[in-house]
Parts: C-alpha cells; structure tokens; sequence
C-alpha cells in the first residue's frame, strides 16, 4: 500500500500570472457603507466601482493639470506687473477700502 508521502497527487495546470495587482485599502464606515450601496445599486463587484473611482479620479486629475498648464502658458503672454508679492497685503487693504466707500456711497444715496 503506497505511503501518502508517495501517492501522486493530480497535476496541476499552470497558472497563468495575474495581470491586475491586489490592493487591500482600509475607508471609514459611511464611504465604505456609500461604496457598497453603489456597488449592490449597480450589479458590480467592489473591484469595479473602485477601478471606475480610480478612473474618473485620473481624468479629472488629468484635467486640471491640462488646465494648469494653459493658464501658465497664459499668464507667460501677459505684460509684467511692475507688483510684488509684498505689495499684495497694502493692495488688499486699498481695494478693500474702495468697495467700502463705495457701499457707503451707494447706501447714502439710497437714504
């Protein structure tokens, strides 16, 4: 009677390597709650709503930088301020001061 130690055990098919990485994330109670009421609402496993996340979280990212990037090519285009950035504080304060004047212009002439 053969040993267990020497009974062939069936052969296994090789596996193919996994393609996808798995991540195991930890999130509060209410998104965690939030992320499974998505998940059941749409018919999709967590791997999906968090794939689709990660997906529209790229994009937007991708859109603000693309934005960024235009506004400081069109800032480059601007003619330069004769300001610095400790004439900010004293600019504040003057245009503060006229929105002032005029709200008081304005409710002096409503009397």
């Amino acid at each position: 009677m053969p040993t267990k130690s020497s009974a062939k055990s069936p052969r296994k098919t090789p596996t193919k390597p996994r393609k996808s990485k798995v991540y195991t994330i930890s999130l509060p109670p209410d998104m965690a709650r939030y992320a499974e009421s998505v998940a059941k609402e749409e018919s999709r496993t967590m791997s999906e709503v968090f794939r689709n996340a990660m997906r529209s979280y790229q994009s937007r990212r991708e859109q603000t930088r693309k934005w960024l990037d235009e506004v400081a090519e069109f800032v480059k285009t601007l003619p330069p301020t004769p300001y610095t950035k400790e004439d900010v504080p004293r600019l504040v304060k003057e245009v503060r001061a006229e929105m002032r004047a005029e709200r008081e212009r304005q409710a002096r002439i409503a009397e």
